[in-house]
């Protein structure tokens, strides 16, 4: 007959893209039978009590009527998802004696119970494995090895089902080799719009958004898909941030693991909570997915101006956070925003070939959904004309991804390099001494932004493409030519 006691599990709960301890304690007791969970638990943790008793059953251990309290410490900390049936479990086997005390002694627990015993992987495993091992704790969970393949240093053991609790026959968890990219697509296929390549290769090259606006049919899809074949590959560090987002979503890990930069694109009826991150629980959204990657907003003008309005902070700090009764909940979004949109509801304003049957205040009305605060945001604005008949034949003999990515590495290397040298950042007065303007040209860019009316904002990321175009060059002083390709390509029709 199971004896009654007390037992402690260490387990976790994720937070954002991060897994934070916590305790659970089961205490068994005489009296009437009841099974209490205590801690603030949402409805996914209460029900584990039905999982539990139907688990522990059917894995041949015994369930007498008694007093069972569970407490999930801290209890200021809410806790969500279904990972605690496993911890809840052992804590409730080890104090009725049914398994060694020890069994679960420097380990991390965590996983889902099916009624028959099984235990399930949950959302988030690389997160509640990075925990353990700051914890000092090896992990004990469903096997999965998909998620594991970026942990180092920390023991990882996997279990089927409950019944090996009593035999503690954990196995070893062997991380899978990371897949070999697997992207086929190629610039080279793009007939035509060799300037939108230029644009969307200094965009590559320094990290800067692209709005592209054109009639149906002018290739913007198909430049758009293609940017992520230009950059280069994610470095492990980067690799670990992009894998720990998808990873508390329950996505696929492969691309990530083969080094491929994320390419999100959700559709323009996305709410906020689905491309700014929300719910309950709190999820990260399509601009966190994006992460170290590209977020390809399509049909611009067709989101909602609320949504999109949502992603302007995020384009300037690089995180998302997102507040809640019980807190703040922080995810990184360091996206590479590129967008597309026709110029009017038709399609066709400004098409030398279609005639518009838009009015002059359907087309100011539809490019005003856009919102000038975002589009003060976006560096490069350019307008994609539709290619000729006969370019479209010739596709296939375009510039190539390859072309246009080693020069976007040797920008990237180059402007690395210059950084390091001069000790600069990311302020205002770094990227403005970073140019090292002649006085004559100095004279020069502020006539011009003083014409087109920029704002402060629209200076300084004009100044840092033309700095990024110098960098192409490999050259530390950037010239009048670089002034005005930055410029052209900041005022619409610079790129038609």
């Amino acid at each position: 007959m199971p004896r009654y006691g007390s037992c402690r599990v260490r387990s976790a709960v994720l937070r954002g893209v991060k897994a934070v301890p916590v305790d659970v304690e089961v205490v068994v007791s005489s009296g009437l039978p009841t099974f209490c969970i205590v801690g603030m638990a949402d409805a996914a943790v209460r029900e584990s009590r039905e999982r539990v008793r139907a688990a522990v059953v059917a894995a041949g251990y015994e369930m007498p009527a008694a007093r069972i309290v569970v407490n999930l410490a801290p209890a200021d900390l809410r806790k969500t998802g279904s990972g605690f049936d496993l911890p809840i479990a052992a804590g409730y086997l080890a104090a009725t004696g049914q398994i060694a005390p020890t069994t679960t002694e420097g380990r991390l627990v965590v996983g889902e119970l099916s009624l028959d015993g099984i235990v399930r992987p949950v959302e988030g495993l690389l997160a509640y494995a990075l925990c353990a091992r700051d914890c000092g704790d090896s992990l004990l969970c469903a096997d999965d090895g998909s998620q594991f393949a970026l942990v180092d240093r920390v023991g990882l053991f996997g279990i089927g089902s409950l019944r090996e609790l009593s035999r503690q026959e954990f196995h070893p968890i062997t991380p899978l080799v990371a897949p070999r990219p697997t992207r086929e697509l190629d610039y080279r296929d793009v007939a035509g719009n060799e300037l939108a390549k230029r644009a969307l290769q200094i965009a590559a090259a320094g990290n800067h958004g692209v709005l592209m606006m054109g009639p149906p049919g002018s290739g913007k899809t198909m430049l758009a898909e293609r940017l992520p074949t230009i950059l280069p590959p994610l470095t492990e560090d980067e690799k670990l941030e992009v894998a720990l987002i998808h990873s508390v979503a329950g996505e696929d890990l492969g691309p990530t693991l083969a080094g491929e930069r994320p390419f999100r694109a959700p559709h323009h009826t996305a709410t906020a909570a689905g491309l700014i991150g929300g719910g309950n629980p709190v999820r990260p959204g399509e601009i966190s997915f994006a992460h170290r990657g590209v977020l390809f907003l399509d049909e611009l003008a067709e989101f909602k101006p609320s949504v999109l309005q949502g992603i302007r902070q995020p384009i300037e700090s690089g995180v998302v956070v997102v507040t809640r009764a019980d807190g703040n909940v922080q995810f990184p979004a360091r996206f590479m925003l590129v967008a597309a949109s026709n110029p009017c509801p038709c399609g066709y304003y400004g098409d030398p070939e279609h005639a518009c049957t838009c009015t002059l205040a359907q087309v100011n009305s539809y490019q005003g959904r856009i919102g000038g605060p975002l589009l003060d945001r976006i560096d490069l604005h350019i307008d994609v004309a539709r290619t000729q008949p006969g370019n479209v034949l010739e596709s296939g003999g375009g510039t190539s991804s390859e072309e246009l990515r080693r020069g976007v590495l040797a920008a990237r290397e180059y402007a690395s390099w210059r950084r390091a040298r001069m000790a600069e950042d990311a302020s205002t007065r770094s990227i403005v001494a970073s140019c090292r303007l002649e006085d004559a040209d100095r004279e020069f860019f502020e006539n011009t932004a003083r014409m087109l009316g920029m704002s402060g904002r629209a200076i300084v990321r004009t100044l840092s493409v033309a700095r990024t175009v110098a960098d192409m060059e490999q050259r530390q002083q950037v010239e009048r030519a670089d002034l005005c390709e930055a410029i052209g390509f900041r005022v619409r029709g610079g790129g038609s």
